[in-house]
């Protein structure tokens, strides 16, 4: 079994859709109100009858972006309205590591990390 990818449910699609338009560019997938990204594993986003509001644990599940400069991309997002959860800094695991964390509209999180070399 394998993840082929997830689905982030919104009650709005064309906000949370753009704001990701921002993030990642133009989506490989649009019909109607959901819109999707192919980057590795999917990431899909549509309206959902049972979601309402910000997320209220928006650490449960949090997407994570490698990006070769974290710093820069880190400046780019921040531009787009994103809040800022945590500025780059680098986890104490002894190696040359970068993550920043973000918000999206709805106040899901999501991370930005540098390639991981383990």
């Amino acid at each position: 079994m394998k993840i082929s990818g997830v689905m982030i449910g919104t009650e709005d699609a064309q906000k949370l859709g753009e704001f990701y338009t921002k993030v990642l560019g133009e989506p490989g997938f649009r019909d109607g109100e959901w819109w999707g990204w192919e980057n590795g594993g999917g990431i899909m986003i549509g309206n959902h009858s049972e979601v309402h509001g910000a997320s209220a644990q928006p650490q449960r599940i949090m997407l994570s972006f490698e990006v070769d400069d974290v710093k820069a991309t880190f400046e780019a997002i921040t531009g787009f309205g994103a809040t800022v959860i945590a500025e780059p800094y680098q986890p104490d695991d002894g190696m040359d590591n970068w993550l920043a964390t973000f918000a999206d509209p709805d106040g899901n999180y999501f991370q930005l990390m540098s390639p991981w070399e383990y």
